[in-house]
């Protein structure tokens, strides 16, 4: 254990940080499954960067971007932290997806869904978002 009282070193608050993301995804998870969603992959990297959730609905293949919050405070919510640059970096990621996979006609759109909570507090509000960008 290190001095700051991290198993690997780094610092509590990205721990922190760390930990809400992956509860947050979960949660999208959950929420995706039960809306009908296949979901096909979580966190697939490539250079670009990474997609959160890669789900199926119907014919259609959805990229989805899950941001999470505790609450929307003085940073905004989950869903407006989603700016151009993440935009662009999602589509590029999605677009070598496509390739890799040997899916480039496939119709596809991008969605996000916000968290709101923390897995203290529970569940506050998922709100989803189709056809984000």
């Amino acid at each position: 254990m290190s001095a700051n009282g991290t198993e690997s070193g780094g610092s509590p608050r990205k721990d922190n940080r760390v930990a809400l993301g992956r509860w947050g995804e979960e949660t999208a998870v959950r929420y995706l499954a039960g809306a009908g969603l296949q979901i096909l992959a979580r966190n697939w990297r490539a250079r670009s960067g990474e997609l959160d959730v890669i789900a199926e609905e119907g014919e259609t293949l959805v990229f989805v971007e899950v941001r999470t919050r505790r609450s929307a405070g003085r940073f905004g919510s989950a869903e407006e932290s989603v700016d151009w640059r993440k935009v662009r970096q999602v589509r590029d990621t999605a677009t070598l997806y496509l390739y890799t996979t040997k899916q480039h006609g496939r119709k596809c759109r991008f969605d996000v869904i916000a968290v709101t909570g923390s897995p203290s507090q529970g569940t506050l509000a998922v709100k989803h978002i189709p056809n984000a960008f």
